[in-house]
């Protein structure tokens, strides 16, 4: 239950920063105003919430974990929202980052 509630979170924390980061894009670089830069805000905030409740204790290790959730969730993102069509090496590079936070999280450790 522990790596399901992690991944879980991994994936709200994607969802609020990826999505707080395309709101203030849209408030600033489409002109769609302050209402949108401060739903980006509050969204932005709300992920530095979600990485605490991680039930790994380091802090280093969740961020650096995130890195690759963050980097596939944003093609993803991007995809979904924004209709980009990411090339072979984008979903190469995705991969690779993936395979590394299974590693960083979810290998077993002797401690």
């Amino acid at each position: 239950m522990s790596v399901l509630k992690s991944v879980v979170l991994f994936l709200l924390a994607a969802l609020a920063e990826i999505g707080g980061a395309w709101l203030i894009w849209q408030g600033w670089r489409e002109h769609r105003g302050l209402l949108w830069i401060a739903g980006g805000i509050v969204a932005l905030g709300a992920y530095g919430f979600v990485a605490t409740f991680q039930p790994d204790p380091n802090f280093g290790r969740i961020l650096a974990a995130y890195g690759g959730i963050f980097v596939a969730g944003s093609l993803a993102w991007a995809m979904l929202v924004d209709r980009f069509k990411p090339d072979r090496y984008d979903l190469i590079g995705a991969t690779i980052c993936l395979l590394g936070v299974l590693v960083i999280m979810y290998a077993p450790r002797n401690t």
